[in-house]
């Protein structure tokens, strides 16, 4: 309390020292802010909840200095820093069976910024990727405070409010492909597919019927949001989730019974036809394409598979000239560049577009880091999954079957990061970072207490 007191009053000072000033406009935010930092030191918690419901809209602030985002993680990492400090919060919290792997990642990073020849290319694409990882610092600290309920349903309904936005407005569509706030259809699939096990959570364990048509529909517009991406990738990472789900869900699909049957062929006899009529030509064209992968194709005929074949080609040519520590951190863009293929497959209008990223995460850690730093953040992947599995297994045992469910749910979510950088560029995603830290939380919380209580999902 002391310490809020002391925040109030700087806060109140500075608040009257703007009534003199000539901004007295600014002073009612100064008064907002004093309940603002106020309530998030009391509640750490709900600052990470509100940077995660945050990160769909970032597409709005890249060109500004300042932003919602920023101000929140700012001065979430100093209240944090503060009550670490003064032991308000344990810094055992920080403890993780993933530092050990991650210290290690870390050396090798370090040493392919040393070795670079572009070191200040190299120092903004280490700055991006500490930022993320300052994600899994904060969720390891505030983890065990976490509401995951609030967690799942705030990520949900922001991705699906961007969804929303994307559809029904032309401006944030690029080529007729949905790309929400974002500049890309892929980037912006990934968010909802991530959506989709956090709404489905929601769904399953809705009390009322209210509470489950609201996340119905938040689920219906998350999966129209996918299909305007175009997205193939995207449709495939969509039916693996709901097949692991499904299998999870399991002891519902044995409450089925022979009197059941009829009316689920009647609903799929409906619903199919209606699903592939809904779906766009050029999206259902995009997906018969993956079909002739195997009888091989012309690069040219695809140009997107064909762009992703260039990459793989670069990447190796740039593993076996520098197999330990990599060209440098951001130097695939410059090393693709400097090939053929970029200009052959170039999707600049007017001004050719050159630089491109690996579009594969692992390929281009690999390739700018060295092997040693592509198979630790392998591990890390490898660890974070086996964390949700143990941890799903422990809740199971425990018969705590909503604390398995949400395991399970947020395991999908991390499961889609990982195989989406297959096919995107996003070690320094921040959504990683924090279901990577939340595996370690959920983990020793299923090897301890309860982590949440029975009747947590009664309360929405």
């Amino acid at each position: 309390m002391a310490i809020t007191s002391i925040i109030g009053v700087l806060i109140t000072i500075a608040c009257l020292a703007l009534l003199a000033s000539p901004w007295p406009f600014l002073a009612p935010f100064a008064v907002g802010g004093i309940f603002s930092i106020a309530a998030l030191y009391k509640n750490p918690a709900w600052g990470l909840i509100g940077l995660a419901a945050l990160v769909p809209f970032e597409g709005l602030f890249k060109d500004t200095s300042f932003s919602g985002a920023k101000i929140v993680g700012f001065s979430l990492i100093l209240i944090l820093a503060v009550q670490v400090i003064i032991r308000k919060i344990p810094e055992e919290r920080l403890h993780s069976e993933l530092w050990k792997i991650l210290g290690l990642f870390i050396v090798f990073v370090f040493l392919s910024f040393l070795f670079t020849d572009y070191r200040l290319l190299a120092l903004g694409n280490l700055r991006e990727l500490f930022i993320g990882m300052l994600f899994f610092v904060i969720t390891l600290l505030v983890g065990r405070d976490l509401n995951l309920n609030w967690l799942s349903g705030c990520i949900a309904v922001s991705i699906a409010a961007t969804g929303v936005i994307a559809l029904f407005s032309e401006s944030h569509q690029v080529g007729g492909r949905a790309v929400g706030l974002l500049s890309d259809a892929n980037y912006f699939a990934l968010l909802v597919a991530i959506g989709l096990p956090a709404a489905t959570l929601m769904l399953l364990h809705s009390k009322s019927a209210v509470t489950r048509l609201f996340w119905l529909a938040i689920t219906f517009i998350l999966l129209v949001g996918m299909t305007k991406t175009d997205s193939r990738s995207g449709l495939l990472v969509v039916i693996l989730c709901l097949s692991i789900g499904l299998w999870h869900h399991k002891e519902i699909l044995r409450k089925v019974r022979a009197k059941h049957f009829g009316f689920i062929l009647l609903g799929l006899s409906i619903a199919a036809p209606a699903v592939l009529y809904s779906l766009p030509a050029d999206y259902v064209k995009r997906i018969k394409s993956l079909s002739v992968l195997g009888s091989g194709l012309n690069l040219h005929e695809d140009a997107s598979i064909g762009r992703r074949a260039s990459y793989l080609i670069i990447g190796k040519e740039m593993i076996m000239e520098h197999p330990l520590v990599g060209a440098g951190p951001g130097t695939f863009p410059i090393h693709y560049a400097r090939s053929g293929y970029a200009v052959a497959f170039s999707e600049g209008y007017g001004t050719p577009e050159l630089y491109r990223q690996a579009h594969n995460t692992y390929l281009e850690i690999t390739s700018e880091m060295g092997i040693p730093a592509g198979i630790l953040f392998i591990l890390l992947i490898i660890a974070g999954l086996k964390n949700f599995k143990v941890a799903r297994q422990n809740f199971i045992n425990n018969d705590e079957k909503i604390n398995a469910d949400i395991a399970v749910h947020l395991g999908l979510c991390f499961i889609t990061m990982a195989i989406f950088m297959l096919f995107l560029s996003t070690p320094n995603h921040k959504y990683f970072w924090m279901f990577l830290a939340l595996s370690s939380v959920i983990r020793t919380k299923s090897e301890s207490k309860p982590l949440l209580e029975d009747n947590t999902y009664e309360k929405n």
